[in-house]
């Protein structure tokens, strides 16, 4: 954690714990996602390698990178804002730079700003191993009002 910087509002277990309690269908063991770093509105997640998720050409499908980028923003601004289950994407835009290996791809997502409505993030994929991006993601998450 950098100076100045503010302590996560939630840690990566207090992540996995809430995404596992709401999202028991998406996030389980053994389901290929996983938390390895938390700060607060720097994450970075990744995807386990299944070869169920290439497309034909032999590469990891575009949907699946936009997966890892939705998932990696949820937790950042879990990171940020706490316990916000009804956060939801309202835009997220990928730019495809290279072709994955064959290999677990890494997501690193850093929120940019985060408001009272809306939270701006960017994530960066890569391929493990290497050092060259595979995928850049812009989003945007609304945050719920407390009633």
């Amino acid at each position: 954690m950098g100076a100045g910087m503010p302590a996560p509002a939630l840690t990566a277990d207090d992540i996995a714990k809430l995404l596992h309690a709401e999202f028991p269908q998406a996030f389980y063991p053994g389901c290929g996602h996983s938390i390895e770093r938390v700060e607060h509105g720097d994450v970075r997640v990744r995807w386990a390698f299944d070869e169920a998720n290439l497309r034909p050409g032999g590469t990891v499908s575009g949907p699946t990178m936009m997966e890892l980028a939705d998932f990696a923003m949820y937790v950042a601004v879990f990171s940020a804002i706490g316990p916000q289950p009804l956060a939801v994407t309202t835009n997220l835009n990928i730019n495809f730079l290279r072709k994955p290996t064959r290999a677990d791809l890494l997501a690193d997502a850093h929120l940019m700003k985060v408001g009272k409505r809306l939270a701006v993030g960017e994530v960066t994929i890569y391929s493990e191993g290497t050092a060259e991006p595979v995928a850049h993601v812009t989003a945007t998450y609304s945050i719920p009002q407390a009633r």
